[in-house]
C-alpha cells in the first residue's frame, strides 16, 4: 500500500470501532479489525518513512544541515547528486 492511506480503510476501521463500543463485534469482525489496523499501520509507516527520506533541513543562515543518514538514503534513491 503506497502513498496516501485510503479513506475506505479509515472509514471501515472507524465503523468497526463504533460497532465494538455499541453492540460488540463478531469473531470475524474482530479478525477484520485486527487486519485493517495492521494495514493502516503499515501504510502509515511507509508514508512517514517516505516523508522523512524526502526531508531537507536548513539552519537560520540557509545552510543545509540534513542528517547524513538521510542524505545517504536520498543518494541511494537517486534524489541527491552531491
Amino acid at each position: 500500500m503506497a502513498g496516501k492511506i485510503p479513506q475506505e480503510l479509515i472509514d471501515r476501521i472507524n465503523e468497526l470501532s463504533k460497532k465494538k463500543k455499541s453492540t460488540g463485534l463478531t469473531k470475524e469482525e474482530l479478525i477484520e479489525q485486527k487486519n485493517l489496523r495492521e494495514d493502516y499501520l503499515a501504510a502509515f509507516r511507509q508514508t512517514f518513512r517516505s516523508n522523512v527520506e524526502m526531508l531537507q533541513v536548513f539552519n537560520k543562515e540557509g545552510k543545509e544541515i540534513t542528517p547524513e543518514k538521510v542524505k545517504k538514503i536520498q543518494r541511494k534513491k537517486g534524489l541527491r547528486d552531491d
